[in-house]
Parts: structure tokens; C-alpha cells; sequence
């Protein structure tokens, strides 16, 4: 499966494409940063929503962490389990997906019901 960004459109927040998806028949998981310390690339309440046809919207870091959390939501998607991510420059994870910019984030990943 290939990951499609569906564009950024000024009108629509993440959550309001994901409720889109959904009442159109896809399979969704959202993911949402719960907690940062630190320097963060996104906020506390920041969205990255995914479909079980890769399409995604919105963003939860960027780099190399945000591609760590697209693959987490598909898994999410395929086995309905929610998952805990949490990227930091104390987890060697984090150098490995490329969070360098000095602090830590907590992301739930859930599947949309």
C-alpha cells in the first residue's frame, strides 16, 4: 500500500475528513498528540487522521516520526487495537525516525468506530 496525502484544504480539519471517510464506508484511525515536552513540532490536540487506503490528512510531527505513526494507523486500522507512540531525543526510536529537535511526544493512535 502506497501513502496518498489527499491535499491540504483550508475548509476541512482532519477530524471533519476522517467523519467524512467514515460515513463513505473507509476504515480510520486518528491519531492525536496527548502530550509534549519540550520543543514540539506540533501542539497538544494536533490531528493526523489515515484510511485503510493509505490516504491521510493533517499531521501529528512531520519527518520521519509522522511516516513512524502513518504505518502504527494502518495497523491500528487492520487489528483495532489503539496504540501508544511516543517519540523523544532520549529514545533512540526518536534519532532513528529523525525527532531531533530537542523534546518528546506522546501520540494515541486509534481507530475510528
Amino acid at each position: 500500500m502506497s501513502l496518498k496525502t489527499t491535499g491540504h484544504d483550508q475548509t476541512n480539519d482532519p477530524l471533519s475528513r476522517a467523519e467524512h471517510w467514515k460515513k463513505s464506508g473507509r476504515k480510520v484511525a486518528v491519531a492525536t498528540v496527548i502530550e509534549t515536552w519540550g520543543s514540539a513540532p506540533r501542539p497538544v490536540g494536533s490531528h493526523l487522521v489515515i484510511d485503510s487506503d493509505g490516504h491521510f490528512e493533517g499531521s501529528v510531527s512531520g519527518g520521519c516520526v509522522e511516516g513512524a505513526v502513518l504505518s502504527a494507523a494502518i495497523d491500528v486500522i487492520e487489528n483495532g487495537v489503539p496504540q501508544m507512540l511516543e517519540f523523544g531525543v532520549a529514545d533512540a526510536t526518536a534519532w532513528s525516525v529523525g525527532l531531533s529537535c530537542g523534546g518528546r511526544i506522546r501520540i494515541y493512535v486509534e481507530r475510528l468506530q
